[in-house]
């Protein structure tokens, strides 16, 4: 019996061995789910073709980035595992791009060579290359998707500075805006003089043109549209004064009478700026998507900055981040002198978790106008947020510091730059400037919360305990919805062994957090997610 036992052990495994190596026989035969990828290897080189090291190299699909990497010092790079399909490669080193290869990817394992080179600094881009939004934009926004989609990448930190970041995008102002509201101010003609010829001619469609115009160009649009619309019932077919009439409901929120104003206008003339501002009525509206197709319109009509710009930013501010980094990077190349677009793009691409092409482009943007403070506050921001140090910031910084010294944000970022940096090396004298830094926002400014609390948490790091705790208490005195400095001066009290306060302030920090979290969410159920269709390829959030 125990003979038979033994036989019937060895059988079975023997059965076993014969088993698996029949399956690693099939398995060879089979192909592996891999083979369908292959190689995409290159060179970079300038002008006069020599090689360039350090250079990032972006294979794209459609408003997606695949992969990115660099060259090394042959100015040699390589992509491995591309699946069969079309895709963009380009290359850019110091703000100066190539122009994009199109590759298709078509047999298994076969490497596919790419040579890219880079433009003269000077150099503007083919016209026939790239992508061309005045004619053919690559997508579509096909609709609007959840909130919870949202498109993001990194922290929740990071999420959030991009979403402010849009927001204020929105905002900037182009350069000569202040001299062209100065000049448009500066008339003539007096109110009072104004106000008097219109009791003398009620009826004159001039008096009451010119009446509501001064108080157009004034920004008063409700003392604008009585003169305007007693203008334009004297003279409907007169376009300048209804433009005007229109744009002046807009602004008091009267939006059902801006529409009916703008869709007479359109009946007789196509206009870019009539297409913007019915966007900007569907937008006021909660018709996102028209609103887009009315800014791309615009572009169509006429790719001037503004219409860039306004489209780009509404892309960005519903979360299309690949499709509005493309609208500004168009429209920073036909206006290469414009700041704001260099600085949307930054935010655009920060969006795209792109921190170093953002850093870049928002020093670019400080470049062509030092004395703007926006695009060194969108420095800060990213800095701060982004998960490493980034290049050129610090030097930014340091000017905006040196050029407007008494701007608290100026000292606060440019310290926080500082630390970022130097945190590691604990380098006292850095330390030290920090400090002084954090310390002159705080007398610029004794409202800066912020500032407080990084004192706090310079001197908790320093295991000075009084002085956090002090810092702490002045950031929660002035702004007590800080969560973060009820959480840090809960750790000063638990570190000091007073378990009681520290427990209160944690609670503090806990129901603040939940309350913003709510307002956020609130804040994101609102401004809608487009949904982007490439065009040849599918639908991303």
């Amino acid at each position: 019996m125990a003979r038979f036992l033994r036989a019937l052990r060895l059988r079975s495994i023997l059965n076993l061995f014969l088993f698996f190596g029949l399956l690693a026989l099939v398995s060879a035969q089979q192909p592996s789910p891999t083979s369908t990828q292959s190689t995409v290897r290159g060179t970079v080189v300038d002008v006069s073709g020599q090689p360039v090291d350090a250079a990032s190299v972006f294979v794209e699909q459609g408003s997606s980035t695949v992969a990115q990497t660099t060259t090394d010092r042959q100015g040699v790079f390589a992509f491995k595992g591309l699946m069969a399909g079309r895709y963009a490669v380009h290359a850019e080193k110091a703000g100066v791009p190539s122009d994009a290869a199109d590759v298709e990817v078509l047999a298994p394992n076969s490497p596919v060579a790419v040579k890219l080179v880079l433009r003269a600094p000077d150099e503007k881009a083919k016209p026939d290359n790239g992508m061309t939004f005045v004619d053919k934009p690559n997508f579509t926004v096909a609709g609007i998707t959840d909130w919870t989609a949202v498109g993001g990448h990194g922290s929740d930190a990071s999420l959030r500075t991009s979403e402010a970041l849009a927001r204020e995008t929105a905002l900037l102002k182009p350069m000569a805006a202040g001299a062209a509201s100065s000049a448009a101010s500066s008339t003539s003609e007096t109110e009072a003089r104004l106000r008097a010829a219109l009791a003398a001619a009620p009826g004159s469609f001039e008096a009451n043109h010119q009446m509501g115009e001064f108080c157009f160009r004034k920004g008063d649009y409700r003392k604008a549209i009585p003169p305007l619309e007693s203008a334009y019932r004297i003279d409907p077919a007169n376009r300048g004064n209804e433009y005007d009439l229109a744009f002046a409901y807009k602004g008091t929120g009267d939006f059902a009478q801006a529409r009916q104003h703008i869709q007479n206008l359109l009946a007789h003339e196509d206009t870019a700026d009539l297409h913007r501002m019915e966007g900007d009525v569907d937008e006021a509206q909660g018709d996102s998507v028209a609103a887009e197709h009315e800014y791309e319109q615009a572009v169509k009509l006429d790719p001037s900055e503004q219409n860039y710009f306004t489209w780009g930013s509404e892309l960005l501010l519903h979360r299309a981040v690949w499709p509005a980094a493309e609208v500004f990077r168009t429209g920073s190349e036909a206006h290469p002198k414009s700041a704001r677009m260099l600085a949307a793009l930054g935010a655009a691409l920060f969006a795209s978790a792109k921190y170093d092409d953002a850093a870049l482009r928002m020093c670019q943007a400080s470049d062509l106008n030092p004395s703007d403070p926006a695009p060194y506050i969108f420095l800060g921001k990213i800095d701060m947020a982004a998960p490493g140090p980034l290049d050129c910031v610090g030097l930014k910084l340091k000017r905006f510091a040196e050029q407007q010294p008494e701007d608290a944000r100026a000292n606060y970022y440019y310290a926080m730059a500082i630390w970022k940096r130097h945190q590691a090396a604990e380098n006292v004298q850095e330390i030290q400037q920090v400090e002084k830094l954090l310390m002159k926002a705080a007398a610029d400014d004794p409202k800066y919360a912020e500032a407080y609390l990084q004192l706090g948490n310079l001197y908790a790091d320093e295991r000075d305990s009084d002085k956090a705790i002090n810092y702490y208490m002045k950031a929660i005195e002035t702004n007590p919805q800080l969560s973060e400095a009820h959480y840090r001066l809960g750790v000063s009290y638990e570190r000091a062994g007073d378990s009681t306060k520290a427990k209160r302030e944690f609670q503090l920090h806990d129901q603040i957090e939940k309350a913003q979290a709510a307002a956020v969410e609130r804040q994101r159920q609102e401004v809608k997610q487009f949904m982007v269709v490439l065009q040849g390829g599918p639908a991303i959030h």
